[in-house]
């Protein structure tokens, strides 16, 4: 026999598990066909040489613009910069991932990607080098100056718990070499495979600083179609159905942003994605300076 008390308590469990279950179903049911915002930023390393352009003096102005996305990845992330983003993220539900280049842990750069976990579930997630041997942990590719990699997350849309399949999204992050010719038109002849091989039913966006302009031969590899039997990559700028009114460059070098200098981009594949709009951003600090040497970036995007 069970317990009068021991009853009571297992009635309250179950009603608060009940009223949690239903506020859940409620949440999510109003999440799926929304539009999702997917953003890209290059936010600068933590540079104490930086002057009045260090890293103390632009975190909140970076942390302001992730905060509008529903998944973002970065760039030139160190950790310390990673473990304060999570930090000041996690009250708007912001989830990571991410690993340094040198060790596949904590050491060099961080390529992290961010989601809003109100909106989106990582199923799965990973990491590879750009390289000829893309699993082989701190490795150069062909001719670059620096180990490169790229993460990954394929996420789901929470969405009302009577759909048996939700939709998913695979996201891909990179930060192309800033020096090796080779290594970036190799990296993007890589990327563009690997994305075919490995998205499944998914659609998928490639986002990142690629260090190469939309005429470039990196972007060729990913965009035309006779560059690969793969699939070729779209611009979401360009297929985009509000046109970007703002900057035609992302870089600013923390001076001025130079014009026709746009290196970072947001690049789908997949029948299924509607591009909305695009943006290229300038968010300021509270002294007018720039938020990084980069301007971020933003594609609405339907699936």
């Amino acid at each position: 026999m069970i317990h009068r008390s021991a009853w009571f308590v297992c009635l309250r469990n179950c009603k608060c598990a009940f009223v949690l279950l239903s506020c859940l179903i409620v949440n999510s049911s109003a999440l799926a066909g929304d539009p999702i915002r997917v953003k890209s930023y290059n936010i600068r390393y933590l540079n104490k040489s930086d002057g009045e352009d260090q890293w103390n003096h632009r975190q909140k102005t970076v942390i302001d613009a992730i905060k509008t996305a529903d998944v973002i990845g970065l760039q030139e992330v160190v950790d310390a910069q990673y473990q304060a983003i999570a930090q000041q993220t996690s009250d708007s539900n912001f989830k990571w991932y991410g690993v340094g280049r040198d060790d596949g842990l904590r050491a060099g750069e961080m390529v992290p990607i961010g989601w809003n976990a109100d909106k989106l579930t990582a199923l799965e997630q990973g990491v590879f080098w750009l390289s000829d041997q893309p699993y082989q942990v701190g490795v150069k590719g062909w001719d670059a100056a620096l180990p490169r990699v790229a993460t990954w997350v394929r996420l789901a849309v929470r969405q009302d718990s009577k759909v048996s399949k939700p939709e998913t999204l695979l996201v891909v992050n990179a930060h192309f070499d800033h020096r090796g010719h080779q290594a970036r038109r190799n990296s993007a002849a890589l990327l563009r495979r690997w994305i075919s091989e490995h998205r499944g039913e998914s659609p998928a966006m490639l986002i990142g600083d690629l260090n190469a302009r939309l005429d470039s031969q990196p972007l060729e590899e990913l965009l035309a179609p006779s560059a690969s039997p793969q699939p070729p990559l779209l611009d979401t700028r360009q297929h985009a159905a509000q046109p970007d009114n703002g900057p035609n460059s992302t870089w600013n070098g923390f001076k001025e942003i130079a014009d026709g200098q746009r290196i970072d981009h947001i690049l789908h594949q997949g029948d299924s994605v509607q591009v909305l709009s695009f943006q290229t951003l300038d968010p300021r600090t509270s002294t007018g300076r720039f938020g990084s040497d980069h301007l971020p970036i933003v594609a609405e995007i339907k699936f």
